[in-house]
């Protein structure tokens, strides 16, 4: 199998198995310039070259090479509490509840800028969009009874992003962008249990999956300055369906496990409008409004099978298209210190259908940040957001023990830390 089709298999396989949530697998912590101002008018800003993540035209606004260096922890928290369902006899079981089943994530990034000449420009970046690690697994165990095994089950995934862009200054006010995508990316997914049938308890492997390889995505951008002090970017993020073939292990009629040949997977497209306003000499206001295409992640296909089954929709959803929406202020406190802050509300993405381990909900960030500029060409950022979301009633159908029900909550802590220098 090709590291091409592997990275799109552990995808697909991942969301299929709904164990990655809203927030976690769609990343907005580019930066810490960003996350101390919840995103906001992160696409249009240019304070320090990790605009590159969100708008290549961007690029455009800077006269100097520049190279920005970071990283964020994500501390994410998603706690599942009173899993329960009703067995044949009438009798509730319950099977506790789990305090965390998140891991945190390190997720660094670089970029550099170059103007060409006062027309063109080009800039690398290096980053993530998709990252999420749960493990659902640890209510499986010591149980006296069977539990939901294909709803629970540890899943982990990371992603790189390497961006290639270039932009164009059309006159003194517009300036175009695009860029080029190439994600790798790497996952980690089982589901399996035991299963007591009367007789005794039966092992029961549904998924396993390890895989890692390449994708391969783009991004175009715009720019409109009004003045100085007065501007707004618009890019948008794309990601066709996209098709692999490799090793994929399904058990859809859980008696034993089917080898498919191939998996189409459609992925969603990212949109985003921001805006940057200078009121005064020391403060600033900004905004951003970005849209995410959920409503094309209708559902998760295989085709090949060399069982019983020969094609299958591996789980259908009814997502929904999801807004993140954020404004912010920069201070200009001294000629040392930058201050800003920001706040965002965060849309979760499911509908009618409803999923035990996605912990989705609307969500709120809480965005706090500083920058020490060492010199005026060189800067050390400092950026945290709390994000807090809702709690959550999901029922959701077991094929093993029925309907089953559960609260969710989930949220992070994000803390990030750059370095920035100008040429």
């Amino acid at each position: 199998m090709t590291k091409f089709n592997k990275t799109l298999l552990a995808a697909a396989i991942t969301l299929a198995s709904t164990q990655t949530f809203a927030a976690g697998f769609q990343l907005n912590s580019q930066s810490a310039t960003g996350l101390g101002r919840a995103m906001a008018g992160d696409a249009v800003i240019a304070d320090n070259a990790s605009v590159l993540a969100r708008n290549p035209a961007a690029m455009a606004l800077f006269d100097s090479t520049t190279v920005s260096l970071g990283a964020t922890y994500a501390d994410v928290k998603v706690e599942v509490s009173d899993v329960q369902y009703t067995d044949p006899f009438g009798n509730d079981q319950h099977l506790g509840s789990l305090d965390n089943a998140a891991s945190g994530k390190f997720i660094p990034n670089g970029y550099f800028i170059m103007p060409v000449n006062d027309k063109f420009a080009f800039g690398f970046g290096a980053f993530s969009n998709y990252g999420t690690g749960t493990d659902l697994s640890p209510l499986n165990a010591n149980q006296d009874v069977n539990t939901p095994i294909d709803l629970l089950g540890n899943t982990e995934v990371t992603t790189v992003n390497l961006n290639a862009s270039v932009s164009y200054r059309i006159n003194d006010a517009l300036s175009l962008g695009a860029g080029v995508d190439i994600i790798h990316g790497a996952g980690k997914l089982t589901r399996n249990g035991e299963v007591n049938l009367g007789g005794g308890s039966v092992p029961i492997n549904l998924v396993d999956v390890d895989a890692d390889g390449y994708a391969f995505g783009g991004i175009l951008g715009l720019t409109y300055e009004f003045n100085d002090d007065n501007r707004i970017g618009l890019s948008y993020r794309f990601s066709p369906t996209m098709k692999a073939s490799g090793d994929i292990m399904y058990n859809p009629l859980l008696v034993a496990p089917e080898n498919f040949d191939e998996i189409e997977i459609p992925m969603a497209d990212i949109a985003q409008l921001a805006g940057y306003h200078k009121l005064t000499d020391k403060f600033a206001i900004h905004y951003t409004a970005q849209w995410t295409q959920w409503s094309a992640f209708d559902k998760i296909s295989v085709t090949g099978g060399d069982g019983l089954v020969g094609e299958a929709a591996i789980k259908q959803y009814n997502w929904k298209d999801s807004w993140f929406l954020s404004v912010g202020g920069t201070y200009e406190l001294s000629d040392n210190w930058t201050l800003r802050a920001g706040i965002a509300s965060d849309q979760g993405v499911v509908g009618e259908i409803s999923s035990l381990s996605i912990p989705d909900s609307d969500r709120m960030w809480y965005s706090v940040g500083a920058s020490y500029h060492i010199s005026d060409k060189s800067s050390i950022d400092l950026g945290y957001t709390l994000v807090k979301g809702e709690k959550v009633h999901v029922i959701e159908q077991s094929a093993i023990v029925g309907q089953t029900s559960a609260y969710t909550e989930s949220g992070a802590n994000y803390f990030g830390l750059q370095y920035s220098h100008s040429f």
